[in-house]
């Protein structure tokens, strides 16, 4: 048990390094936000305009035409024992929009074991507690148009990070997005840089001399404190709409991220940089009610029976909606792996509109 313990913090940890960039840090805020996006694949760089664009590209919350909204989203993961949630709220202001996005990603009740047997050797259950181990995010956003009037808008969202793991340690981060939106008749076109800046997180442990005695001997590295890096990333978006008739609408959009922290196990893996690619469809029904379907998370894996040949597996997502006025409710279904053991995801979310009595419709 004292082992199994320790396992959860090393992944929890995800190895922080000494001052040099690791792939996947933040990987939590890779994840996005929203089930309608969710529900496309993650491809909302360019067609985001609603409360969610803090996160996806903050010059959407440019196109918000009511005075506040509200979002919020929850999901499990691995039969419940991982939870995503978020909140966000957007106010138009008479020169732009400010948003505040919150995230969490947390993985509770994990047993502490480390003080199960007493230094005579007895087992005492009594000595077994509980911690958490979350990762959380808050975006300040603000976004406005290029110039009145016009088609292009531009965005921001300061991002600070704190990644706790129980009474262990904890690292503070901050971080900085910029993004640009331009929409012309049908067409929408978007470009996010994400940690543009490059985002630091500063871990720090407390382990007592008793704990460090147990990492030591069950043949645990002890954590100590250190510098993990987050380089940026530039994802671009290009995405059509198109009215069938007065009742039917579709839209579609391709995105692609690249990474600058090296090799990925992506569709277009190199080094300096690698591509991955994310496609969503979306139809709706006189604006009331919507089907969505995207791909994404390309990946290479091993055949089992021939490990020097190699398979593309692919993430398939499928997403409902329904809109009633001010409100529109949102759910996903995300098939996490699609390899020999999957795992799926229930994603769910609400948006509220606030505006005044005389200007619903």
């Amino acid at each position: 048990m004292v082992r199994n313990l320790l396992l959860v913090l090393l992944v929890v940890v995800s190895a922080p390094g000494l001052g040099y960039a690791q792939k996947y840090s933040n990987a939590f805020l890779e994840i996005g936000v929203g089930a309608r996006a969710q529900g496309r694949g993650g491809a909302m760089v360019a067609q985001v305009q609603d409360v969610t664009a803090g996160y996806w590209n903050p010059a959407g919350l440019a196109a918000i035409d009511v005075p506040l909204q509200f979002g919020a989203m929850h999901a499990e993961w691995f039969a419940g024992v991982a939870k995503y949630d978020y909140l966000a709220v957007a106010k138009r202001l008479q020169t732009g929009t400010i948003g505040l996005t919150v995230i969490r990603l947390g993985i509770d009740k994990i047993p502490n074991t480390l003080r199960l047997i007493e230094p005579d050797g007895t087992i005492n259950y009594d000595n077994i507690t509980e911690f958490s181990a979350a990762d959380y995010a808050v975006l300040v956003s603000y976004a406005r148009p290029w110039r009145k009037h016009t088609r292009w808008s531009y965005g921001a969202s300061s991002k600070i990070i704190r990644r706790s793991i129980g009474p262990f340690g904890g690292a503070w981060g901050f971080g900085f997005d910029v993004g640009v939106r331009y929409t012309q008749n049908n067409f929408s076109f978007g470009v996010v840089a994400r940690d543009v800046t490059t985002t630091f997180n500063a871990w720090q442990f407390h382990l007592t001399e008793e704990e460090k005695n147990v990492f030591a001997q069950t043949g645990n590295e002890i954590p100590k404190n250190s510098i993990e890096i987050t380089r940026p990333s530039l994802h671009l978006g290009a995405g059509y709409t198109r009215d069938l008739s007065e009742r039917w609408q579709v839209q579609g959009e391709v995105d692609l991220a690249l990474t600058t922290d090296g090799r990925r196990n992506v569709l277009i893996s190199a080094r300096p940089v690698s591509i991955a690619p994310r496609i969503g469809l979306a139809a709706g029904y006189r604006q009331i009610a919507f089907l969505r379907m995207g791909i994404g998370q390309f990946q290479r894996i091993k055949d089992d029976l021939e490990p020097d040949r190699t398979h593309l597996i692919v993430q398939p997502n499928l997403g409902i909606g329904l809109k009633f006025r001010r409100i529109r409710l949102d759910y996903a279904f995300n098939n996490l792996n699609k390899a020999a053991h999957p795992f799926y995801a229930h994603i769910f979310s609400l948006t509220l509109d606030f505006r005044p009595k005389d200007e619903e419709k």
